[in-house]
């Protein structure tokens, strides 16, 4: 068993697959130098899984970055619709159950905590079937429901855009994450029905608005999966100390994005950005909130990481970096999996 097996809080793999341009018609299952994250680079890296998020993007937008002078902006998408929505669920969902039938037992989707478990101690990569924005979701619940009974264990309310249950914050440098209004009254009743089912709730590209009606709503750990200390990079995306906080006292975890223009002080998206940024929000945060509350939220596949890093074959050099800042093999193994096993234990039923 690898000493350190990384379960990683998000990445955009499906939708870097089901999209040929996004994938450059990489598969799923051969090494490639494309993309982040493929089976057999997973298996030597110590990959041992993640929430693979289904994502529906915009069918003809394009984010541009607009320069402000102090650093940049890029507008909120408008809202998608959602029969689009749900055909591209399906599909990309559909990728998800058919990489697991055909890998011959080296990838599973997991359901429960104990085949989560059982995948990490046998190495076989584990995928929590993840939703990144719920357009999918009908405002009366009903696809929830379907949607679990399928295998989902994960949802995101939203992505950086509205929808039926709430705002999206856009990604802007230097920014508060306090833009824009919060959930809907549909979207806290997703909640409630999130908690009753037991689906972990994501609030990662939500307003501060919206993250703190989940907090004050929910019964749960609360999760940010892919977002970092707004303290250390003023961008919209990442979330304050106060929001840190609540996540550390509702026992939940905070999963470290590797997004280059998410780490740095400058807000720069230098690809020679080094790793020691992704461990400085680690450290930041287990510093002052608790090594109980961090962990790791790559974002691979959907974003700009440090080229030092290169792809989930790099995962090793942060595990190395950590312990050379003094990190020790029990706060490692909570940063690697632990913190994420115990919080999908305490929220799955």
């Amino acid at each position: 068993m690898n000493h350190f097996p990384i379960l990683d809080g998000h990445n955009d793999t499906l939708l870097n697959l089901y999209h040929s341009e996004r994938g450059l018609g990489r598969s799923f299952f051969i090494e490639s130098d494309a993309g982040h994250i493929d089976l057999p680079r997973a298996e030597r890296s110590g990959f041992g899984g993640g929430f693979f998020a289904v994502f529906t993007p915009n069918s003809s937008y394009k984010m541009e970055a607009a320069e402000t002078g102090l650093g940049y902006e890029i507008p909120l998408p408008p809202p998608i619709d959602h029969e689009y929505a749900v055909r591209k669920t399906h599909a990309m969902a559909a990728n998800l159950f058919r990489y697991e039938a055909e890998s011959s037992g080296r990838f599973k989707v997991v359901r429960s905590s104990d085949e989560l478990s059982s995948c990490i101690e046998k190495q076989i990569v584990a995928a929590i079937f993840h939703i990144e924005g719920a357009e999918a979701i009908d405002t009366d619940l009903d696809a929830l429901h379907v949607f679990y009974k399928a295998g989902l264990r994960s949802l995101g309310i939203v992505w950086s855009r509205p929808n039926a249950f709430g705002e999206g914050v856009p990604f802007k440098f230097p920014s508060s994450p306090d833009i824009g209004g919060g959930l809907t009254a549909a979207g806290k009743n997703l909640v409630r029905e999130c908690n009753s089912l037991g689906i972990m709730l994501d609030t990662s590209h939500l307003t501060e608005k919206g993250f703190w009606d989940v907090a004050n709503i929910t019964d749960k750990p609360i999760v940010a999966t892919h977002s970092n200390a707004h303290a250390l990079c003023p961008m919209s995306r990442n979330i304050t100390d106060k929001q840190i906080a609540a996540i550390a006292e509702s026992g939940g975890v905070v999963g470290i994005n590797f997004s280059i223009g998410m780490l740095r002080k400058d807000g720069g998206r230098d690809d020679n950005t080094p790793i020691h940024e992704i461990s400085r929000h680690i450290e930041y945060i287990a510093g002052k909130f608790g090594i109980d509350h961090v962990a790791f939220g790559s974002d691979f596949d959907g974003t700009n990481i440090p080229a030092e890093l290169k792809d989930v074959t790099g995962l090793p050099k942060i595990i190395q970096d950590l312990r050379e800042k003094g990190f020790s093999d029990s706060d490692l193994l909570k940063i690697s999996h632990q913190n994420w096993q115990r919080v999908l234990k305490n929220t799955w039923k």
